[in-house]
């Protein structure tokens, strides 16, 4: 679906740079970086993400950089806590909206856990604010910085908080985690992923590393039992916060 997005813009400008969190690397992240039976897809994964039929049908291994983040580096330095979020960088660098889900909403809450499938309002909802967000990249990708939707350098700061002291001490963890699981330490290593997303639990990211460092895990789906008993657990944290698209 980005790959159609990125066809659509890419003329006028737009580049995208797609990374990947996951300290599993390369073996956790390609078959789906690069899947080429993605037009195999269940259908309720377009429900489930909010994306319309048109980008749907048009969804396609993707021509731009995907990186894979083994240490989470990126996460720590923006502050994302799950994916998909997005930054948006104008030429000049400068970062014009700071890391937000990229077009979507809570969703998961209002899943079938056995089939996946969604009612029909919710899904209304979800790709209500997809189209909302894409339709707010076209206009910053047309018009620049005169885009409604550029924040000032003021909001931008206000929105990209820094990180508290349970946040900087949950971030070594992930480090030393990430340190042991290269040596073969797994038990270990998933130690220090649980300890960070306890200190940081706002951070899927941190609690499903934390749950996909065994062998047999490693380039799964994560909705397994641990996974739901912390939606149940956390539900008071949204997996998912829409993003505010307020103009600016």
């Amino acid at each position: 679906m980005w790959q159609a997005i990125y066809e659509d813009l890419k003329d006028s400008g737009l580049e995208i740079i797609a990374v990947a969190f996951d300290t599993g690397g390369k073996a956790a992240v390609e078959a789906s970086i690069r899947a080429e039976g993605c037009h195999e897809r269940p259908d309720v994964l377009a429900r489930l993400m909010g994306w319309s039929a048109d980008l749907w049908a048009r969804q396609a291994p993707p021509t731009y950089p995907c990186l894979i983040d083994e240490g989470h580096q990126l996460a720590e330095t923006y502050g994302m806590v799950n994916v998909p979020q997005a930054v948006w960088i104008d030429e000049e660098g400068r970062m014009v909206r700071p890391p937000e889900s990229a077009g979507t909403i809570d969703m998961v809450r209002h899943m079938n856990r056995e089939t996946f499938e969604i009612a029909d309002e919710p899904v209304v909802a979800g790709m209500a604010a997809r189209s909302a967000y894409v339709e707010a990249l076209k206009d910053w990708v047309k018009n620049g910085a005169a885009s409604p939707y550029v924040l000032s350098a003021d909001e931008a700061r206000r929105r990209l908080r820094g990180l508290s002291e349970d946040e900087v001490l949950a971030a070594n963890h992930v480090r030393l985690g990430r340190h042991l699981y290269a040596k073969g330490a797994l038990e270990a290593a998933k130690h220090h992923f649980r300890e960070a997303s306890r200190l940081h639990p706002e951070s899927w990211n941190y609690r499903r590393q934390s749950m996909m460092l065994d062998p047999e895990s490693v380039g799964q789906l994560n909705a397994g039992p641990d996974f739901w008993a912390a939606v149940d657990t956390y539900s008071h944290l949204p997996y998912y916060p829409q993003a505010d698209l307020s103009q600016a």
